[in-house]
């Protein structure tokens, strides 16, 4: 399976923010949504990713003040993107090793979706239950 087809099965809504949107603005887009990253927007181009992961450590570093800081200042950046094409289980490996949960998915530097660990756990976990069917069926018919 790859990204393209989790893509299909959604309504395409996608929040996000420019760089100069300040971090508790952020936050509440984080909270009121109930998401957990927001990609940076200049234009169609994903520039950063801000996540709670940014929020947590930029309040630890700098305590309320970071509130007062705009996401360019604690995003990551620059994303670590996948593209359309790329197989599920290449994407949950790519975020297991660079310990990310969320991925921009692009197509000609421009971001056409974003794709949550979640998304792909579920992938995954879908796809060995209909390995384990297959297998019983099989050995019932055998």
């Amino acid at each position: 399976m790859i990204i393209a087809q989790i893509l299909e099965q959604r309504d395409g809504a996608v929040y996000s923010c420019g760089i100069a949107t300040g971090v508790a603005e952020a936050a509440r887009l984080l909270a009121t949504h109930r998401i957990g990253a927001l990609p940076v927007m200049d234009g169609n181009a994903v520039i950063g990713i801000f996540s709670e992961r940014d929020l947590l450590y930029s309040i630890a570093r700098e305590g309320a003040s970071a509130l007062e800081r705009t996401v360019g200042d604690v995003m990551t950046s620059p994303p670590i993107t996948v593209e359309r094409d790329t197989d599920v289980m290449e994407a949950l490996g790519l975020m297991t090793r660079r310990r990310i949960r969320h991925l921009p998915v692009v197509e000609r530097d421009r971001m056409i979706g974003l794709i949550s660990i979640g998304d792909l756990v579920k992938v995954r976990v879908e796809l060995a239950e209909a390995e384990a069917d297959a297998m019983r069926e099989y050995i019932q018919t055998a």
